[in-house]
């Protein structure tokens, strides 16, 4: 499972384990910026595996790859499919390697992520292989996730990761129109 963040990995674990499945984490988000935001959001994912007692991997973090990859995205919806692309074609090659039959994402929970666009990604790359991508609608424990993230002191961020996100966050709220 790729694991976003701590807060959000907390209602697909819990949920996929209910259901039976055996769940071990990579947390890879080169997309993540500035660097403190990225530590923040890694020692929330160290609690949360502490707290479960879930395996999770740590991908290596370069802001670069990120940057080069989204460079050519003209607006938010390519930009964030390439962010989509570069992280779950990463856990999906662990998978792969790991010989996991199935990967999946904790962006799933998110009400804010484009949920087909991540479908149609992952579908893509695990098109033809032994493992798939288990697609979960995980968004209706969103809430209580982040509830659970509270009560255990996790870090919970206030943008997607990137430095577009943080930029667009700050728009929203100096517009009025806060999301979050």
């Amino acid at each position: 499972m790729h694991i976003c963040c701590g807060p959000c990995a907390i209602y697909p674990f819990e949920n996929l384990t209910k259901a039976g499945f055996i769940v071990e984490g990579l947390f890879y988000n080169p997309n993540i910026q500035p660097h403190s935001e990225y530590s923040k959001r890694r020692e929330a994912v160290e609690k949360f595996r502490d707290e479960f007692g879930v395996k999770v991997h740590f991908g290596e973090y370069d802001e670069y790859v990120y940057l080069d990859r989204v460079q050519a995205a003209k607006d938010k919806i390519s930009r964030c499919r390439e962010c989509f692309n570069l992280r779950l074609e990463r856990t999906f090659s662990f998978a792969l390697d790991n010989k996991f039959d199935l990967f999946t994402t904790t962006l799933l929970v998110s009400p804010y992520q484009d949920q087909q666009e991540i479908k149609d990604v992952s579908g893509k790359i695990a098109q033809g292989s032994r493992t798939q991508f288990l697609f979960c609608d995980f968004r209706p424990g969103f809430r209580s996730g982040h509830a659970k993230a509270k009560e255990l002191h996790l870090y919970c961020q206030k943008y997607c990761g990137c430095l577009k996100s943080l930029d667009e966050k700050a728009a929203q709220k100096k517009a009025g129109v806060d999301k979050c």
